[in-house]
Protein backbone atom coordinates (compact mmCIF):
# COMPACT_ATOMS: atom_id res chain seq x y z
CA UNK A 1 0.00 0.00 0.00
CA UNK A 2 1.60 3.50 -0.74
CA UNK A 3 0.21 7.40 0.18
CA UNK A 4 -0.79 10.69 -0.61
CA UNK A 5 2.04 12.94 0.44
CA UNK A 6 1.34 16.77 0.62
CA UNK A 7 3.35 19.46 2.00
CA UNK A 8 1.41 21.61 4.79
CA UNK A 9 3.65 24.77 5.64
CA UNK A 10 6.75 23.30 4.71
CA UNK A 11 6.30 20.01 6.47
CA UNK A 12 5.72 16.46 4.89
CA UNK A 13 2.36 15.18 5.82
CA UNK A 14 0.56 12.37 4.78
CA UNK A 15 -3.31 12.97 4.02
CA UNK A 16 -6.49 10.70 4.31
CA UNK A 17 -9.65 12.00 3.59
CA UNK A 18 -9.43 15.91 4.85
CA UNK A 19 -7.02 15.14 7.05
CA UNK A 20 -2.71 15.75 7.55
CA UNK A 21 -1.02 13.52 9.54
CA UNK A 22 2.66 14.95 10.36
CA UNK A 23 5.02 12.87 9.61
CA UNK A 24 7.35 13.76 11.99
CA UNK A 25 5.21 13.61 14.67
CA UNK A 26 3.25 9.99 13.82
CA UNK A 27 6.76 8.52 13.44
CA UNK A 28 7.71 9.53 17.14
CA UNK A 29 10.80 11.91 15.09
CA UNK A 30 12.30 8.61 12.72
CA UNK A 31 11.37 10.29 10.23
CA UNK A 32 11.88 13.67 8.66
CA UNK A 33 9.46 15.86 7.58
CA UNK A 34 11.02 17.69 5.60
CA UNK A 35 10.03 17.90 2.04
CA UNK A 36 13.66 18.01 0.24
CA UNK A 37 14.20 15.00 1.81
CA UNK A 38 11.24 13.31 2.30
CA UNK A 39 11.76 10.69 -0.87
CA UNK A 40 15.04 9.24 0.79
CA UNK A 41 11.44 7.41 3.06
CA UNK A 42 9.31 5.59 0.69
CA UNK A 43 9.54 2.15 2.80
CA UNK A 44 8.38 4.28 5.69
CA UNK A 45 5.96 6.43 4.34
CA UNK A 46 4.48 3.34 3.06
CA UNK A 47 4.01 1.30 6.65
CA UNK A 48 2.83 4.93 8.29
CA UNK A 49 -0.14 4.98 5.97
CA UNK A 50 -0.50 0.97 6.53
CA UNK A 51 -1.22 2.40 10.15
CA UNK A 52 -2.83 5.82 9.47
CA UNK A 53 -5.99 4.76 11.36
CA UNK A 54 -3.95 4.38 14.27
CA UNK A 55 -3.24 7.93 14.43
CA UNK A 56 -4.55 11.43 15.23
CA UNK A 57 -4.76 13.85 12.24
CA UNK A 58 -2.59 16.65 12.80
CA UNK A 59 -5.22 18.83 11.22
CA UNK A 60 -7.41 19.42 8.20
CA UNK A 61 -6.63 20.35 4.79
CA UNK A 62 -6.44 23.63 3.97
CA UNK A 63 -5.80 24.76 0.38
CA UNK A 64 -4.02 28.22 1.34
CA UNK A 65 -1.26 25.92 3.53
CA UNK A 66 -0.37 24.10 1.04
CA UNK A 67 3.10 24.27 -1.07
CA UNK A 68 4.82 22.29 -3.48
CA UNK A 69 4.89 18.75 -2.39
CA UNK A 70 7.90 17.89 -3.06
CA UNK A 71 11.18 20.81 -2.82
CA UNK A 72 14.88 20.96 -3.97
CA UNK A 73 14.94 19.17 -6.83
CA UNK A 74 17.66 18.50 -8.56
CA UNK A 75 16.57 18.31 -12.08
CA UNK A 76 13.09 19.15 -13.87
CA UNK A 77 12.80 17.26 -17.22
CA UNK A 78 9.79 18.17 -19.68
CA UNK A 79 8.37 15.99 -23.17
CA UNK A 80 7.26 18.61 -25.90
CA UNK A 81 4.62 17.52 -28.27
CA UNK A 82 3.40 14.47 -26.17
CA UNK A 83 -0.11 14.33 -27.30
CA UNK A 84 -0.68 13.28 -31.12
CA UNK A 85 -3.62 16.18 -30.69
CA UNK A 86 -1.07 18.98 -29.60
CA UNK A 87 1.33 17.95 -32.50
CA UNK A 88 -1.60 18.48 -34.76
CA UNK A 89 -2.67 22.05 -33.73
CA UNK A 90 0.83 22.87 -33.87
CA UNK A 91 1.03 22.02 -37.40
CA UNK A 92 4.13 20.11 -36.47
CA UNK A 93 4.58 15.90 -37.02
CA UNK A 94 4.60 13.70 -33.96
CA UNK A 95 8.16 12.91 -32.89
CA UNK A 96 10.05 9.75 -33.03
CA UNK A 97 11.76 9.83 -30.12
CA UNK A 98 10.81 12.36 -26.74
CA UNK A 99 11.50 16.37 -27.48
CA UNK A 100 12.98 16.52 -23.89
CA UNK A 101 13.72 20.26 -22.93
CA UNK A 102 14.58 21.11 -19.05
CA UNK A 103 12.44 23.68 -16.94
CA UNK A 104 14.97 25.03 -13.92
CA UNK A 105 13.90 24.19 -10.78
CA UNK A 106 13.48 27.61 -9.51
CA UNK A 107 10.02 27.85 -11.42
CA UNK A 108 8.29 25.13 -8.83
CA UNK A 109 6.55 26.60 -6.95
CA UNK A 110 2.93 25.47 -4.73
CA UNK A 111 -0.50 24.36 -5.91
CA UNK A 112 -2.45 27.66 -5.40
CA UNK A 113 0.35 29.94 -5.95
CA UNK A 114 0.04 33.24 -8.17
CA UNK A 115 1.88 33.09 -11.71
CA UNK A 116 3.60 36.12 -12.61
CA UNK A 117 2.56 37.26 -15.84
CA UNK A 118 5.31 39.55 -17.81
CA UNK A 119 3.93 39.74 -21.51
CA UNK A 120 1.07 39.43 -23.47
CA UNK A 121 1.73 35.67 -24.43
CA UNK A 122 2.37 34.15 -21.72
CA UNK A 123 0.14 30.46 -21.82
CA UNK A 124 -0.73 27.22 -19.99
CA UNK A 125 0.01 23.89 -20.44
CA UNK A 126 -1.65 21.13 -18.10
CA UNK A 127 0.43 18.37 -17.47
CA UNK A 128 0.79 15.17 -15.66
CA UNK A 129 4.25 15.24 -13.29
CA UNK A 130 6.37 12.21 -12.48
CA UNK A 131 8.53 12.65 -9.73
CA UNK A 132 11.38 9.82 -9.40
CA UNK A 133 11.90 8.08 -6.31
CA UNK A 134 14.46 5.44 -6.43
CA UNK A 135 17.41 6.39 -8.77
CA UNK A 136 18.38 4.79 -11.48
CA UNK A 137 21.04 4.81 -14.86
CA UNK A 138 20.44 2.73 -17.98
CA UNK A 139 16.33 1.46 -16.57
CA UNK A 140 14.51 -1.32 -18.74
CA UNK A 141 11.00 0.00 -19.69
CA UNK A 142 9.41 -3.13 -17.64
CA UNK A 143 11.06 -1.75 -14.23
CA UNK A 144 10.66 1.91 -14.90
CA UNK A 145 7.91 2.26 -12.50
CA UNK A 146 9.77 1.13 -9.69
CA UNK A 147 11.37 4.14 -9.97
CA UNK A 148 8.39 6.66 -9.58
CA UNK A 149 7.43 7.91 -6.25
CA UNK A 150 4.37 9.38 -7.01
CA UNK A 151 2.56 11.49 -9.64
CA UNK A 152 0.80 15.03 -8.89
CA UNK A 153 -0.65 17.47 -11.24
CA UNK A 154 1.91 20.62 -13.33
CA UNK A 155 1.22 23.73 -15.03
CA UNK A 156 4.06 24.09 -17.05
CA UNK A 157 3.33 27.88 -18.15
CA UNK A 158 5.42 29.35 -20.62
CA UNK A 159 6.03 32.88 -21.88
CA UNK A 160 6.00 32.04 -25.66
CA UNK A 161 7.42 35.68 -26.46
CA UNK A 162 10.58 34.67 -25.27
CA UNK A 163 10.20 30.57 -26.43
CA UNK A 164 10.48 32.10 -29.63
CA UNK A 165 12.04 35.40 -29.98
CA UNK A 166 15.55 33.12 -31.05
CA UNK A 167 16.39 30.99 -33.72
CA UNK A 168 16.08 28.09 -32.84
CA UNK A 169 13.59 28.36 -30.31
CA UNK A 170 14.86 28.15 -26.16
CA UNK A 171 12.22 26.60 -24.37
CA UNK A 172 14.45 26.22 -21.46
CA UNK A 173 14.22 30.03 -20.21
CA UNK A 174 10.51 30.79 -21.90
CA UNK A 175 9.07 27.85 -19.53
CA UNK A 176 11.10 29.07 -16.82
CA UNK A 177 10.18 32.66 -15.32
CA UNK A 178 9.77 32.52 -11.29
CA UNK A 179 6.49 30.93 -10.64
CA UNK A 180 6.13 29.10 -14.06
CA UNK A 181 5.86 25.63 -12.36
CA UNK A 182 2.64 24.86 -9.73
CA UNK A 183 2.69 21.61 -8.92
CA UNK A 184 0.61 19.48 -6.57
CA UNK A 185 -1.88 19.13 -4.85
CA UNK A 186 -0.27 16.20 -3.91
CA UNK A 187 1.80 13.62 -4.57
CA UNK A 188 0.16 10.00 -4.96
CA UNK A 189 2.51 6.59 -5.23
CA UNK A 190 1.32 4.60 -8.46
CA UNK A 191 0.09 2.43 -6.56
CA UNK A 192 -2.97 4.20 -5.12
CA UNK A 193 -4.44 4.12 -8.64
CA UNK A 194 -6.74 1.59 -10.19
CA UNK A 195 -5.11 2.14 -13.52
CA UNK A 196 -1.90 4.46 -13.48
CA UNK A 197 -1.48 4.69 -17.36
CA UNK A 198 -4.79 6.19 -17.89
CA UNK A 199 -6.19 9.36 -15.74
CA UNK A 200 -8.70 11.98 -17.25
CA UNK A 201 -6.49 15.60 -17.23
CA UNK A 202 -9.16 19.06 -17.68
CA UNK A 203 -7.57 22.29 -17.61
CA UNK A 204 -10.37 25.63 -16.96
CA UNK A 205 -9.17 29.14 -17.35
CA UNK A 206 -11.56 30.76 -15.52
CA UNK A 207 -15.51 29.06 -16.43
CA UNK A 208 -13.98 27.86 -19.89
CA UNK A 209 -12.82 24.59 -20.53
CA UNK A 210 -10.02 24.62 -22.73
CA UNK A 211 -8.30 21.13 -22.82
CA UNK A 212 -9.89 17.82 -21.65
CA UNK A 213 -7.66 14.39 -22.70
CA UNK A 214 -6.62 11.28 -20.99
CA UNK A 215 -3.01 10.46 -20.20
CA UNK A 216 -3.28 7.41 -22.05
CA UNK A 217 -3.12 9.25 -25.56
CA UNK A 218 0.15 9.89 -24.33
CA UNK A 219 3.02 8.97 -27.44
CA UNK A 220 5.34 8.76 -25.27
CA UNK A 221 4.19 7.25 -21.79
CA UNK A 222 6.02 7.41 -18.58
CA UNK A 223 7.84 4.19 -18.26
CA UNK A 224 9.10 5.21 -22.09
CA UNK A 225 10.22 8.46 -20.89
CA UNK A 226 12.13 6.98 -17.66
CA UNK A 227 13.65 4.55 -19.74
CA UNK A 228 14.87 6.46 -22.47
CA UNK A 229 16.31 9.47 -20.27
CA UNK A 230 18.21 7.36 -18.04
CA UNK A 231 20.21 6.04 -20.89
CA UNK A 232 21.45 9.57 -21.21
CA UNK A 233 22.00 10.51 -17.61
CA UNK A 234 21.10 9.57 -14.03
CA UNK A 235 17.76 9.82 -12.77
CA UNK A 236 18.16 10.64 -9.49
CA UNK A 237 15.41 11.40 -6.23
CA UNK A 238 13.07 13.71 -6.56
CA UNK A 239 13.77 14.64 -10.20
CA UNK A 240 10.57 16.35 -12.03
CA UNK A 241 9.19 15.00 -15.48
CA UNK A 242 6.20 17.07 -17.36
CA UNK A 243 5.17 14.69 -19.57
CA UNK A 244 3.44 17.24 -21.98
CA UNK A 245 0.25 18.85 -22.84
CA UNK A 246 -2.41 17.99 -24.64
CA UNK A 247 -3.95 19.95 -27.58
CA UNK A 248 -6.54 23.16 -26.41
CA UNK A 249 -3.06 25.65 -25.60
CA UNK A 250 -3.92 29.20 -25.39
CA UNK A 251 -1.61 29.99 -28.55
CA UNK A 252 -3.63 27.50 -30.59
CA UNK A 253 -6.84 29.46 -29.96
CA UNK A 254 -5.43 33.01 -29.71
CA UNK A 255 -6.28 32.77 -25.63
CA UNK A 256 -3.69 33.87 -23.87
CA UNK A 257 -3.31 34.22 -20.21
CA UNK A 258 -4.17 38.05 -18.83
CA UNK A 259 -4.09 39.85 -15.71
CA UNK A 260 -6.60 37.92 -13.17
CA UNK A 261 -7.43 34.75 -15.37
CA UNK A 262 -7.52 31.84 -13.20
CA UNK A 263 -6.63 28.32 -14.18
CA UNK A 264 -7.64 25.21 -12.79
CA UNK A 265 -5.87 22.10 -13.42
CA UNK A 266 -7.17 18.81 -12.64
CA UNK A 267 -6.44 15.05 -12.81
CA UNK A 268 -8.21 11.93 -11.90
CA UNK A 269 -6.79 10.53 -8.66
CA UNK A 270 -4.31 13.27 -7.89
CA UNK A 271 -6.96 16.35 -7.63
CA UNK A 272 -6.70 20.09 -8.84
CA UNK A 273 -4.14 22.78 -8.75
CA UNK A 274 -5.56 26.58 -8.89
CA UNK A 275 -3.12 29.26 -10.28
CA UNK A 276 -4.48 33.49 -10.49
CA UNK A 277 -2.77 35.29 -13.03
CA UNK A 278 -1.02 38.64 -11.77
CA UNK A 279 0.44 40.65 -14.46
CA UNK A 280 3.28 42.51 -12.50
CA UNK A 281 5.79 43.68 -15.23
CA UNK A 282 6.23 44.17 -19.03
CA UNK A 283 9.66 42.20 -20.82
CA UNK A 284 11.08 44.41 -23.50
CA UNK A 285 12.45 41.25 -25.57
CA UNK A 286 9.34 40.79 -27.82
CA UNK A 287 10.69 42.06 -31.15
CA UNK A 288 11.51 39.01 -32.88
CA UNK A 289 8.11 37.42 -32.40
CA UNK A 290 6.76 35.23 -35.36
CA UNK A 291 4.14 36.61 -37.29
CA UNK A 292 1.75 33.67 -36.34
CA UNK A 293 2.45 34.62 -33.20
CA UNK A 294 1.81 38.30 -32.82
CA UNK A 295 -1.77 37.68 -34.43
CA UNK A 296 -2.43 35.46 -31.39
CA UNK A 297 -1.84 38.01 -29.23
CA UNK A 298 -4.23 39.41 -27.03
CA UNK A 299 -5.72 42.78 -28.62
CA UNK A 300 -7.27 45.86 -26.80
CA UNK A 301 -10.93 46.13 -27.17
CA UNK A 302 -12.74 49.05 -27.71
CA UNK A 303 -16.23 50.13 -25.75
Amino acid sequence: MGFILANVKGRSSLIKDNHFYDIETISDGSVSADPSQILVSLDQLSDLNNKIDSFEPTGLINNDDLEAPITNSGNCFAVGLNYKKHAEESNMAPPEFPMIFAKYTTCIVGPFHEVELRSDMVDYEAELVAVIGKPGKDIPLENAWDHVAGLTAGQDISDRAVQFHSTPPHFNLGKSFDTFGPIGPVLVSPDQFDDKNSLKLECYVNDELRQDENTNDLIFDIPYIISYLSEFLTLKTGDLIFTGTPAGVGAAQGKLLKDGDVVRTTIEGIGTIENKCVRISDHSNTSHIPEFLKSRMPQDSED
